[in-house]
């Protein structure tokens, strides 16, 4: 669970790690050029290091420090800028989470699974 404390009240409030979840997701969905989320690498890698995940969202939460770390798995529209799209992904959600959860992002790793493209 991520924690931030009041510093001169030393009230606690306690996040859940779905809610950082939820908002990177939603945070990703929102710009432009992205076609919808890829799917989370799964396995025993995932079992054993415990890191939140879902709906192509890995999380790494340092609640001591109150730092957030993210990966993201996504599929992009086609005739869009790779670059461009990742660049604005990194950019919306550690605004997003920063702005909402009042937590630092260290990283927004994005990877690009695939480009959707019609086939019809």
């Amino acid at each position: 669970m991520a924690e931030v404390t009041q510093e001169q009240t030393h009230d606690k409030v306690t996040i859940a790690p779905s809610v950082l979840l939820t908002i990177a997701r939603y945070a990703t969905l929102g710009v432009d050029g992205v076609a919808h989320m890829g799917s989370t690498p799964g396995g025993v890698d995932r079992i054993f290091r415990r890191n939140p995940a879902a709906s192509g969202v890995m999380i790494v939460v340092n609640s001591q420090e109150r730092t957030v770390a993210c990966d993201l798995y996504i599929v992009i529209e086609p005739n869009v800028s790779m670059r461009e799209v990742s660049y604005n992904v990194q950019r919306e959600v550690a605004r997003a989470i920063h702005d909402i959860v009042g937590m630092d992002v260290l990283a927004v790793n994005v990877h690009i699974e695939d480009v959707a493209y019609d086939t019809h």
